[in-house]
Order: C-alpha cells, then sequence, then structure tokens
C-alpha cells in the first residue's frame, strides 16, 4: 500500500537538493502497528529558492516537479514543508511558513542546531505538526550542484518530536528519513545540540583555527610542504561561512563549553611537550589512537 504525499523543500542546496533527489528514488517499506506495509511515495515535489538558476537547475535535473521563488505559495498545498536553509534563515520562514501552511501539514527542517529551531516551532499554529530534523552529514562543498542522492545512505537523521507533536506525524518524519536511506534518531534538542557542537561545530572552529594559524605565520614554505595531514585537518574550514555563522551562533553555549574543553586538551599537550615529560605525552597520544582506532563511520 502507498502513502502519495506532496513534499515542498524550502532550500535546494547541499541539503535540500539531495533530498529532492533522494526521495526520486525512495522504494524503503516501513512496518506499521497494524502490520501493513506503507511506502512512502512523494507524488509531488516543489522546490523553493531565490535563486533563478538553481530553480531552474534542479528542474533540469528532475530532482522537483514544479519550483516557485515564492515561499507562501510553495508550502500552502503541501503534505510536508521541509526547510532546509541555514538555521537563522529558518527562524525568519517559520511565522511565514505557519501563515501559509496547509492544516495538518508536517513541517520539519534540516538545521544543524535545534534548540532554537524548535522553540520557535513550538510558536506555529495548532494546526500544523512540527518536527525538528538533522541529518549528521554533509560536505564543505555547498549549492544545488554539489547535491548527491546517496548523501544521507547510513548516516544518523536526528529527529526532535515537540510535545505537541502527534505521534503519526513523528511516524511520517521517521519514515522520510528511512526512504532517503538515513538512520532515524529521536533526541530532544539540547542533547542534540551538545553532541553536534561535540562532533561537527568544534571540528570546524578547530580546522579555521589552524588554517588561521599557520595563515598567520606568513611561511610561504609551510603552505609549499602541506600534505594529506594538513588538508584532512583543514578541510572544514572551507564550509560555507554563512551557513557556518548560523550554526556557531544558534549554538553558541554548547560550542564554547566544547571550545573550552578542547582548549584544556592542548593546554595539557603543550604542558607535556614543554616539560618534555615523555610518559605524559605519551599517555595522551596512546589514549587518542585507542580512541579513534576503535571508531566507525
Amino acid at each position: 500500500m502507498t502513502a502519495p504525499i506532496t513534499i515542498c523543500i524550502v532550500g535546494l542546496g547541499l541539503m535540500g537538493g539531495s533530498l529532492a533527489l533522494a526521495l526520486r528514488q525512495a522504494s524503503v517499506t516501513t512496518a506499521q502497528q497494524d502490520a501493513a506495509r506503507i511506502t512512502l511515495h512523494a507524488s509531488r515535489i516543489t522546490g523553493v529558492s531565490r535563486r533563478a538558476e538553481t530553480l531552474a537547475a534542479a528542474l533540469a535535473s528532475g530532482a522537483v516537479d514544479a519550483v516557485t521563488s515564492d515561499l507562501a505559495a510553495g508550502v500552502a498545498d503541501a503534505d510536508v514543508v521541509v526547510l532546509a536553509t541555514p538555521g537563522r534563515t529558518i527562524l525568519r520562514q517559520l511565522p511565514q511558513v505557519g501563515r501559509h501552511a496547509k492544516t495538518g501539514a508536517l513541517i520539519l527542517d534540516l538545521g544543524s542546531t535545534k534548540a532554537e529551531i524548535c522553540a520557535a516551532m513550538a510558536d506555529l499554529p495548532a494546526g500544523l505538526q512540527p518536527v525538528g530534523g538533522h541529518p549528521m552529514c554533509g560536505k564543505e562543498i555547498a549549492g544545488f550542484a554539489a547535491a548527491e542522492a546517496g548523501l544521507f545512505r547510513d548516516r544518523p537523521f536526528v529527529l526532535c518530536p515537540l510535545p505537541r507533536t502527534a505521534a503519526a506525524a513523528l511516524e511520517q518524519a521517521r519514515l522520510l528519513a528511512c526512504a532517503v536511506g538515513a538512520r532515524p534518531i529521536v533526541l530532544d534538542p539540547a542533547t542534540h545540540d551538545r553532541a553536534a557542537a561535540a562532533i561537527s561545530h568544534l571540528p570546524y572552529a578547530v580546522s579555521v583555527a589552524l588554517v588561521n594559524a599557520v595563515a598567520a605565520a606568513d611561511d610561504p614554505l609551510a603552505w609549499s610542504l602541506a600534505a594529506s595531514g594538513f588538508r584532512d585537518t583543514s578541510r572544514l574550514a572551507a564550509s560555507d561561512v554563512e551557513m557556518m555563522l548560523d550554526i556557531l551562533l544558534t549554538n553558541r553555549e554548547a560550542v564554547l563549553d566544547w571550545l573550552d574543553a578542547f582548549a584544556g586538551q592542548l593546554a595539557a599537550l603543550r604542558a607535556a611537550l614543554s616539560a618534555h615529560d615523555e610518559d605524559a605525552l605519551r599517555s595522551q597520544l596512546t589514549a587518542a589512537q585507542a580512541r579513534r582506532t576503535g571508531m566507525k563511520f
């Protein structure tokens, strides 16, 4: 049995574009309580973007059935509205979505931070069903040209329901995550934000600091010798600046806490090296090696 739904994706960059492409390939089924098998089927996907060239590219690729630059018109008839814009843009868009989305629609976002967005979702009209979302995947390259259908495959897809969210709406969000190959995980917004700050936002900040530290030394030889180690540890610094500003500023407290924790670890490493304390240095290096070697991505 199929459950055809109409979907509006607001924002057709890396995340929104990839979601549209992935939904085109969706063939995942999920067992419901009545033992029926329901297949998520997007009967119509509408894409919303401010940029005419993005709309044209998305339409030409077949990722979407229709496009518009008018947010109100795009969301009006959708069963599911997905906000795939930067965090602070989502906060600005939610009131307009609330005015124009149809009663009963699932409102799902893909923002990288959840506490502020879920708090704003609580102000949506009672007839709408809000769920905060964050697919734990991405690239340092932005834009529709970087979108790919397999971006979400085997990656965690965090879902943050609100107290008012109906069970059926959360199940629909779960099904959408499964349909694009992701692994849905239900978390509260604060728990998500602290964890995301550790494994996503802190690495970006460290990458930025690394690049800026080497740049400040103004040593052309250092750049000419840079190879795989520097490439791998500095990759995130190439991420879209506006997107990362949104992330850092909407998760400021958690990021600051993890920056302090990182600074403590860096200070301990420096102290051991400064004191020529080989035992302490070895202990720190060995602990990190053992933890990293045991990790699976």
